[in-house]
């Protein structure tokens, strides 16, 4: 199994738990929409624990499926939820906070 194994600016800042690890996959490919075995792959979380809130996310308004691919159900983030928008707004904000914060330390930035 192939694994991504980069760790954004944003989990740098927030941690690595699970939830924030499927999020900020979903957040940075926003364009375009994932199987959950894609998902639980490329956010390096196990698919039995992605399983387990996976269901959270949908009730919440968080995912929503987008079509259905032979068996796969596919997913995306959902943006029609203010909650959501919100979210991404957070998620961008605080990557441009850490990551300027860094070239600063670098003395890139003035």
């Amino acid at each position: 199994m192939n694994k991504v194994a980069t760790k954004t600016a944003f989990m740098d800042v927030l941690g690595e738990s699970p939830v924030l690890k499927v999020l900020d996959f979903l957040i940075v490919n926003e364009d375009f929409d994932h199987s959950m075995t894609d998902i639980a792959r490329h956010s390096c979380v196990g698919y039995s624990t992605l399983k387990l809130f996976w269901g959270k996310l949908e009730k919440g308004g968080i995912v929503r499926q987008t079509r259905a691919v032979g068996k796969a159900k596919m997913y995306r983030i959902n943006f029609d939820s203010p909650v959501v928008r919100r979210f991404r707004d957070f998620y961008w904000e605080t990557t441009k906070q850490a990551v300027h914060g860094e070239l600063r330390g670098r003395k890139l930035v003035a």
